[in-house]
């Protein structure tokens, strides 16, 4: 197999790093570390592609329909945007909500996630949390935020769609708005190119034998590409009792963490997670097992 640096070399000679992966392995869906790897591989892209006016105004119009989406559900006090990617869609949706707003994002990928948190505070927004995560293990307490929304983050994961439905459902308090491909809605062309790519199917059909309210399951107004087509799904979730008392959590136990020496430490799991260019790394193996080490670091 490819190592990651033969990989990154492969990728800028316009390999398809993800397809390449997945032979390699022997995969039909893309693994944890197919998607971290390609994507991290991807980083800066995005931004780039802001570059290009017509790319810009479609990523305006997007966000401004899903603005529109987020505002008849509710005028959250919280939203997390889950696999945050380089924060392009976060930048262009907070405008429209309120200044008062308390935001956050993770990525599998910490280099995407330091580029968006660059690109957020070139857009003067500097108040957002974001940390890395994986979507199975979301590094966040249940009910920490009023609303959650994806953008094509759950695409790759073909096959892990309930276990990523159930994790995005736990975390919000009120609402979950997915903006996914449509594999049920699109044409033969689209549903063939995804199967290539082994992206997610059957939200709307998974979400229900969850026992998920779905509010809304139609085409989005704003899609780029015709065979991606983007399909909105919204979820309402029924009002908790058990309002969070913390939001940033254990990935494994979803408990609260300890901020000692700059590093997060969890009593729970007894391990403890690095903060690296600023950024919390709370994927389920950037822990390492550390039980002595509150005691440890405070005698130091």
């Amino acid at each position: 197999m490819h190592s990651p640096r033969e990989l990154a070399l492969l990728y800028r000679q316009g390999k398809n790093i993800t397809q390449l992966m997945r032979d390699e392995r022997g995969l039909i869906h893309n693994s944890n570390e197919i998607i971290e790897i390609s994507y991290d591989l991807q980083a800066g892209s995005y931004i780039e592609s802001m570059g290009e006016a017509w790319m810009a105004e479609h990523n305006a119009e997007y966000c401004q329909q899903l603005a529109k989406v987020i505002l008849s559900l509710c005028n959250p006090d919280s939203i997390l945007e889950a696999g945050i990617g380089e924060a392009t869609t976060l930048a262009d949706l907070l405008p429209h909500l309120s200044k008062k707003i308390s935001s956050y994002g993770f990525d599998i990928s910490w280099s995407r996630v330091a580029y968006g948190k660059q690109w957020l505070q070139q857009q003067g927004i500097s108040n957002t949390v974001l940390c890395t995560g994986n979507l199975c293990h979301i590094p966040f307490a249940d009910n920490a935020v009023e609303l959650v929304y994806t953008s094509h983050s759950l695409e790759p994961n073909g096959g892990n769609e309930a276990a990523i439905l159930k994790e995005l459902y736990r975390v919000t308090s009120k609402f979950l708005v997915l903006l996914e491909p449509g594999y049920e809605l699109a044409n033969k062309d689209a549903k063939h190119r995804m199967e290539q790519h082994g992206y997610c199917r059957n939200i709307k059909s998974i979400a229900q034998s969850l026992g998920y309210r779905i509010l809304l399951h139609e085409f989005f107004p704003s899609s780029v590409n015709p065979l991606n087509p983007t399909v909105i799904t919204i979820i309402e979730k029924p009002p908790s009792f058990e309002p969070a008392k913390h939001i940033l959590a254990c990935p494994k136990y979803k408990t609260p963490l300890e901020n000692i020496e700059n590093m997060l430490f969890s009593p729970e799991s007894l391990m403890v997670y690095p903060i690296v260019g600023g950024i919390p790394c709370l994927g389920i193996n950037n822990g390492l097992v550390a039980s002595k080490f509150r005691e440890l670091i405070s005698k130091g």
